[in-house]
């Protein structure tokens, strides 16, 4: 039986389809090489990812006692937050929505067996 390793980050300030361009790149590959990959991924996304992946890395280490070379991520997804509507008003009297995006990213991890 597999151990779940997971962490989550709530309300991240960056949109949930742009934070799909990073995950895609490192789903399913070893935690190790994920983050060498994030930490040099020129995405404002990346930055988040690789800070969350560095936390369940720590977690599997902490709390299970597995080595950080036997994960690889099993699973991650980024959902899509509450959207913070903000107003700008336009010419003419009219109104100018904002719509500021934000997201909920999950990862699991398991170990190589």
């Amino acid at each position: 039986m597999a151990i779940d390793i997971r962490a989550k980050l709530t309300n991240c300030g960056v949109s949930a389809q742009k934070v799909r361009l990073v995950i895609d790149v490192v789903r399913g590959s070893q935690a190790v090489a994920a983050l060498d990959t994030l930490q040099f991924m020129p995405k404002v996304a990346a930055r988040h990812v690789h800070k969350l992946l560095t936390s369940a890395v720590a977690n599997a280490e902490e709390n299970f006692g597995l080595s950080r070379d036997n994960l690889y991520v099993y699973q991650i997804t980024a959902d899509e937050a509450p959207t913070r509507k903000w107003r700008r008003f336009g010419a003419r009297g009219r109104f100018k929505p904002l719509l500021r995006r934000a997201s909920h990213i999950n990862i699991v991890l398991r170990e190589r067996e």
